[in-house]
Order: structure tokens, then sequence, then C-alpha cells
């Protein structure tokens, strides 16, 4: 199991994928903000090169095909994916793996990057001009906690 090999927990993974796919789970769902970023974990064009790929190529695969890639990605962060923010960080901001949940992602008034903010707006929950890592993972820890809510019957 993918989340075994990178010791980490599959709800955390799920529940990432939850988000970035609008629920879908579709490999082909693209960023709205329009990053050019495709699939379970919105697999940036630059990202997608570094694993050997494109996102035109991981768009038209199935889910299961695609999560070998979702895999390699996180392969360098296994061990260190120890909470439900780790495992989104890893997918946002890879630096801000391990640090804590205050820790400051994108500034409003960041003049080296002001897109970064403007593109993650939405997770700006108190308004302040600052993203922080518990904001960030919010919405995430979100879908998780409806995801656990659902009752199966087999």
């Amino acid at each position: 199991m993918i989340t075994e090999r990178l010791e980490t927990d599959p709800n955390w993974l799920m529940a990432a994928m939850a988000f970035e796919t609008g629920e879908t789970f579709s490999p082909s769902v693209k960023n709205a903000a329009g990053s050019g970023a495709v699939g379970l974990i919105q697999f940036m064009p630059a990202t997608a090169r570094t694993l050997g790929t494109t996102t035109d190529f991981l768009g038209r695969m199935k889910p299961e095909e695609q999560l070998y890639y979702v895999e390699s990605y996180l392969k360098p962060y296994k061990g260190k994916l120890k909470t439900l923010e780790d495992v989104y960080m890893a997918i946002l901001w890879p630096a801000a793996i391990g640090k804590p949940l205050d820790y400051v992602l994108f500034k409003k008034d960041d003049p080296k990057a002001p897109k970064r903010y403007l593109q993650n707006k939405g997770l700006d929950f108190n308004g302040d001009g600052l993203i922080t890592k518990a904001e960030a993972a919010e919405k995430v820890r979100k879908k998780q906690e409806k995801g656990l809510m659902i009752e199966y019957s087999i």
C-alpha cells in the first residue's frame, strides 16, 4: 500500500486528494486558479517533467495509474508525513513540512511573490493577509472529517 511505504495515514492522503480534485478523485481535474496543474494532487507542469511525464499525459490516466506518480512525488517525504497538515504541505508547500501550524506560507504583501497569496487567497480564513499552515490545511481537514462520517455497509 502506498501510504504504508510512505509511512503515513491513508485517511490523510485521501483527504488531500479529495480536496485537490473537488471530491471527484479524477486524474483529469484541472486547477481552478489557472496554474496548469492537474490530477489527484494537482501536479504542476514542472513537477510532471521532473517525474518524467507531462500534465497532459497524467490527465489521461486512470486514477489507479496516476497513483504511481503520486507515490513517486511523495517518496522524498517518506517518514516526514506525520500529520494531515504535513501530507497537504507536501503537495502545496513542501518547505512547511514539520513546521508548526502557525508557520506562514504566503503573505499578501510579499514583494518577491505576490501571486502566491493571490492564487491561495481563499485559504486566508481570517482575512489577515497571511496564510498559515493550519489555515491552508483546514479545508483538507474538513474533507477528512466528512469522509470519516460516511458509513459503509458491505
